[in-house]
């Protein structure tokens, strides 16, 4: 199962990961939605998001802009980083995420072949 989490205000994804209202947590088996949830945010904190949404199993996260730190707790936790994703209702973003639409970037894993035209739908090692 992939457990992507996507930062949210007002509905849609916070172009700022540290402006999250709250987190929407959507939960994806074979390539389908099969459920959505909201997360609250705790204390802001350096690293208190990222460890947050390791800590709740998350594996992967849709964000717009995010700081370096952030990556680097996400990268040591083994969370996948899509960042510069548009502003959109969460569900939206997971479903370009299922079709290739949204690449991977900020990952400091070394399986990026050379570019981002080596990430197909099927880019998935979990």
């Amino acid at each position: 199962m992939e457990r992507v989490a996507i930062p949210t205000a007002k509905g849609m994804l916070s172009p700022h990961f540290g402006g999250s209202e709250y987190f929407t947590i959507i939960d994806v088996e074979k390539g389908k939605i099969v459920s959505e949830k909201i997360l609250q945010v705790p204390v802001h904190i350096t690293g208190s998001y990222p460890n947050f949404l390791a800590d709740n199993k998350v594996n992967t996260i849709i964000v717009g802009g995010v700081g370096g730190k952030a990556i680097e707790i996400f990268n040591a936790r083994n969370i996948e980083v899509y960042m510069g994703a548009r502003v959109k209702l969460p569900a939206e973003l997971v479903i370009d995420l299922l079709s290739g639409k949204l690449l991977l970037t900020g990952n400091s894993c070394n399986h990026e072949g050379d570019g981002p035209e080596s990430h197909g739908a099927g880019h998935h090692h979990h």
